[in-house]
Protein backbone atom coordinates (compact mmCIF):
# COMPACT_ATOMS: atom_id res chain seq x y z
CA UNK A 1 0.00 0.00 0.00
CA UNK A 2 1.35 3.24 -0.96
CA UNK A 3 2.00 6.11 1.73
CA UNK A 4 0.17 9.35 2.15
CA UNK A 5 2.41 12.80 2.28
CA UNK A 6 3.71 13.60 5.91
CA UNK A 7 0.63 14.09 7.90
CA UNK A 8 2.22 17.61 9.01
CA UNK A 9 -0.43 17.78 11.99
CA UNK A 10 0.32 21.11 13.57
CA UNK A 11 -2.30 23.57 15.16
CA UNK A 12 -4.36 26.11 12.85
CA UNK A 13 -2.85 29.19 13.15
CA UNK A 14 -6.07 30.78 14.58
CA UNK A 15 -5.72 28.36 17.17
CA UNK A 16 -1.99 28.53 18.16
CA UNK A 17 -1.29 30.13 22.01
CA UNK A 18 1.31 30.58 23.82
CA UNK A 19 1.71 27.34 26.19
CA UNK A 20 0.48 28.58 29.38
CA UNK A 21 2.36 28.26 32.61
CA UNK A 22 -0.44 28.69 35.26
CA UNK A 23 -3.67 27.68 36.33
CA UNK A 24 -5.17 30.78 35.69
CA UNK A 25 -3.45 31.27 32.32
CA UNK A 26 -5.06 27.33 31.65
CA UNK A 27 -8.20 28.31 32.73
CA UNK A 28 -8.43 31.47 30.69
CA UNK A 29 -6.99 29.62 27.65
CA UNK A 30 -10.18 26.99 28.32
CA UNK A 31 -12.69 29.81 28.71
CA UNK A 32 -11.15 31.40 25.10
CA UNK A 33 -10.96 27.98 23.36
CA UNK A 34 -14.17 26.21 23.90
CA UNK A 35 -15.82 28.48 21.60
CA UNK A 36 -14.46 27.10 19.00
CA UNK A 37 -15.51 23.50 19.90
CA UNK A 38 -18.11 22.07 16.95
CA UNK A 39 -20.35 19.79 18.54
CA UNK A 40 -22.13 18.20 15.22
CA UNK A 41 -21.00 15.83 12.33
CA UNK A 42 -18.58 17.47 10.75
CA UNK A 43 -16.56 14.35 9.32
CA UNK A 44 -16.65 12.90 6.08
CA UNK A 45 -15.68 8.93 4.99
CA UNK A 46 -13.62 7.27 7.92
CA UNK A 47 -10.81 4.95 6.70
CA UNK A 48 -8.59 5.95 9.89
CA UNK A 49 -9.21 6.05 12.95
CA UNK A 50 -6.31 6.66 15.96
CA UNK A 51 -5.27 6.58 19.46
CA UNK A 52 -3.41 8.65 21.32
CA UNK A 53 -2.13 7.92 25.37
CA UNK A 54 0.86 9.42 27.70
CA UNK A 55 3.26 7.88 29.52
CA UNK A 56 5.81 9.70 31.75
CA UNK A 57 9.42 9.61 31.91
CA UNK A 58 12.19 10.82 34.27
CA UNK A 59 10.21 11.47 37.81
CA UNK A 60 7.29 13.06 35.80
CA UNK A 61 10.42 15.62 33.56
CA UNK A 62 9.52 13.76 30.36
CA UNK A 63 6.36 13.51 28.93
CA UNK A 64 5.95 9.92 26.64
CA UNK A 65 3.46 10.06 23.89
CA UNK A 66 2.35 7.68 21.73
CA UNK A 67 -0.43 7.60 18.82
CA UNK A 68 -1.77 4.20 16.70
CA UNK A 69 -3.62 4.35 13.50
CA UNK A 70 -5.54 1.62 12.50
CA UNK A 71 -7.69 1.55 9.14
CA UNK A 72 -11.89 1.81 9.63
CA UNK A 73 -13.37 -0.35 9.82
CA UNK A 74 -11.05 -3.40 10.26
CA UNK A 75 -8.98 -1.75 12.88
CA UNK A 76 -5.96 -3.57 11.66
CA UNK A 77 -3.03 -1.68 13.12
CA UNK A 78 -1.85 1.01 10.13
CA UNK A 79 1.37 3.12 11.48
CA UNK A 80 2.03 4.28 15.06
CA UNK A 81 4.43 6.94 16.53
CA UNK A 82 6.35 7.77 19.33
CA UNK A 83 7.65 11.41 20.70
CA UNK A 84 9.45 12.81 23.97
CA UNK A 85 8.83 15.95 25.28
CA UNK A 86 9.92 18.12 28.31
CA UNK A 87 7.42 18.07 30.92
CA UNK A 88 5.68 21.76 30.67
CA UNK A 89 2.87 21.84 33.01
CA UNK A 90 2.27 20.51 36.49
CA UNK A 91 -0.36 17.41 37.22
CA UNK A 92 -3.49 19.51 37.98
CA UNK A 93 -7.21 17.63 37.68
CA UNK A 94 -9.10 19.46 34.74
CA UNK A 95 -6.11 20.72 33.34
CA UNK A 96 -4.38 17.81 31.79
CA UNK A 97 -4.34 18.67 28.29
CA UNK A 98 -2.10 21.44 29.25
CA UNK A 99 0.49 18.72 30.53
CA UNK A 100 -0.15 16.13 27.65
CA UNK A 101 -0.66 17.58 24.43
CA UNK A 102 2.64 19.12 23.31
CA UNK A 103 3.61 15.40 23.34
CA UNK A 104 0.64 13.99 21.80
CA UNK A 105 1.27 16.97 19.51
CA UNK A 106 4.87 16.05 18.17
CA UNK A 107 3.62 12.32 18.20
CA UNK A 108 0.95 13.14 15.66
CA UNK A 109 3.14 15.31 13.68
CA UNK A 110 5.19 11.87 13.04
CA UNK A 111 2.72 10.38 11.17
CA UNK A 112 2.42 9.26 7.49
CA UNK A 113 -0.63 8.84 7.47
CA UNK A 114 -3.58 11.91 8.90
CA UNK A 115 -6.11 10.34 10.78
CA UNK A 116 -9.83 10.62 10.37
CA UNK A 117 -10.75 10.13 13.89
CA UNK A 118 -9.13 10.45 17.01
CA UNK A 119 -10.47 8.62 19.68
CA UNK A 120 -8.70 9.98 22.78
CA UNK A 121 -7.94 8.56 26.37
CA UNK A 122 -9.87 11.47 28.36
CA UNK A 123 -12.82 13.82 28.69
CA UNK A 124 -14.03 15.78 25.64
CA UNK A 125 -17.25 18.03 26.66
CA UNK A 126 -18.08 16.11 29.99
CA UNK A 127 -15.39 18.58 31.79
CA UNK A 128 -16.05 21.61 34.19
CA UNK A 129 -15.61 24.51 31.58
CA UNK A 130 -16.40 22.11 28.29
CA UNK A 131 -13.35 22.02 27.35
CA UNK A 132 -11.48 18.47 28.27
CA UNK A 133 -8.17 17.03 26.46
CA UNK A 134 -10.75 15.38 23.47
CA UNK A 135 -12.09 18.91 22.73
CA UNK A 136 -8.63 20.77 23.33
CA UNK A 137 -6.68 18.19 20.61
CA UNK A 138 -9.48 18.73 17.83
CA UNK A 139 -9.22 22.32 18.10
CA UNK A 140 -6.21 22.64 17.64
CA UNK A 141 -5.64 20.01 14.97
CA UNK A 142 -8.97 20.15 13.26
CA UNK A 143 -9.84 16.33 13.77
CA UNK A 144 -12.29 15.29 14.91
CA UNK A 145 -12.10 13.70 18.33
CA UNK A 146 -13.87 11.97 20.93
CA UNK A 147 -13.43 11.64 24.44
CA UNK A 148 -13.20 8.06 26.00
CA UNK A 149 -12.75 8.23 29.55
CA UNK A 150 -12.25 5.41 31.81
CA UNK A 151 -13.62 7.65 35.03
CA UNK A 152 -16.19 10.09 35.74
CA UNK A 153 -14.82 13.81 36.23
CA UNK A 154 -18.31 15.54 36.24
CA UNK A 155 -21.98 14.95 36.38
CA UNK A 156 -24.24 12.42 37.48
CA UNK A 157 -26.21 9.66 35.25
CA UNK A 158 -29.37 6.79 35.66
CA UNK A 159 -28.15 3.00 36.24
CA UNK A 160 -26.34 1.63 33.49
CA UNK A 161 -28.27 -2.08 31.88
CA UNK A 162 -25.45 -4.61 31.79
CA UNK A 163 -25.28 -5.36 28.12
CA UNK A 164 -22.61 -4.81 25.91
CA UNK A 165 -23.68 -1.54 24.05
CA UNK A 166 -26.10 0.21 26.43
CA UNK A 167 -25.91 3.35 27.63
CA UNK A 168 -27.41 6.40 29.42
CA UNK A 169 -26.78 9.87 29.56
CA UNK A 170 -24.56 11.74 31.37
CA UNK A 171 -25.73 15.04 33.10
CA UNK A 172 -24.25 17.89 34.28
CA UNK A 173 -27.33 19.68 35.84
CA UNK A 174 -29.41 20.11 32.95
CA UNK A 175 -26.95 19.51 30.32
CA UNK A 176 -26.05 16.37 28.93
CA UNK A 177 -22.21 16.24 28.42
CA UNK A 178 -21.82 13.05 27.11
CA UNK A 179 -22.79 8.94 28.04
CA UNK A 180 -21.96 6.49 30.17
CA UNK A 181 -21.80 3.23 27.53
CA UNK A 182 -20.88 0.01 28.69
CA UNK A 183 -18.50 -1.75 26.29
CA UNK A 184 -18.93 -4.90 27.36
CA UNK A 185 -21.13 -6.87 29.73
CA UNK A 186 -19.84 -7.33 33.08
CA UNK A 187 -17.04 -5.11 33.18
CA UNK A 188 -17.22 -1.09 34.18
CA UNK A 189 -18.15 1.46 31.77
CA UNK A 190 -16.57 4.01 29.70
CA UNK A 191 -17.80 7.75 29.95
CA UNK A 192 -17.99 9.39 26.03
CA UNK A 193 -17.98 12.51 24.97
CA UNK A 194 -17.83 14.75 22.38
CA UNK A 195 -14.53 16.09 21.42
CA UNK A 196 -14.60 18.14 18.35
CA UNK A 197 -16.57 17.96 14.82
CA UNK A 198 -19.27 14.92 16.06
CA UNK A 199 -22.11 14.61 17.70
CA UNK A 200 -22.48 12.46 20.48
CA UNK A 201 -24.46 9.71 19.19
CA UNK A 202 -22.06 9.84 16.18
CA UNK A 203 -19.37 9.45 19.37
CA UNK A 204 -20.76 6.53 21.00
CA UNK A 205 -21.12 4.70 17.66
CA UNK A 206 -17.61 4.71 17.07
CA UNK A 207 -16.58 4.12 20.19
CA UNK A 208 -18.57 0.76 19.99
CA UNK A 209 -17.30 -0.21 16.96
CA UNK A 210 -13.60 0.16 17.49
CA UNK A 211 -14.38 -1.88 20.60
CA UNK A 212 -13.97 -5.85 20.51
CA UNK A 213 -13.36 -8.33 22.87
CA UNK A 214 -11.68 -5.71 25.83
CA UNK A 215 -13.48 -2.94 28.20
CA UNK A 216 -11.08 -0.29 26.10
CA UNK A 217 -11.62 0.45 21.98
CA UNK A 218 -8.68 -1.20 20.28
CA UNK A 219 -6.98 2.67 19.16
CA UNK A 220 -7.03 3.32 22.95
CA UNK A 221 -5.75 0.47 24.32
CA UNK A 222 -2.95 0.09 21.43
CA UNK A 223 -2.20 3.24 21.91
CA UNK A 224 -1.64 2.70 25.72
CA UNK A 225 0.37 -0.55 25.32
CA UNK A 226 2.87 1.30 23.24
CA UNK A 227 2.83 4.63 25.79
CA UNK A 228 3.34 2.70 28.97
CA UNK A 229 6.38 0.36 27.23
Amino acid sequence: MSRSPRARIAPPRAHRHPWPRTVAEARALQEQLRGYVVARDQLGPVHTVAGVDVGFEDGGRITRAAAVVLDYPSLAPREQALARVPTRFPYVPGYLSFREIPAVLAALAKLEVRPDLVLCDGQGLAHPRRFGFACHLGVLTGIATIGVAKSRLVGRHASLPDSKGSWVPLRDGAEIVGAVVRTRAGVRPLYVSVGHRVNLKTAINYVLRCTTRFRLPETTRLAHRLASG
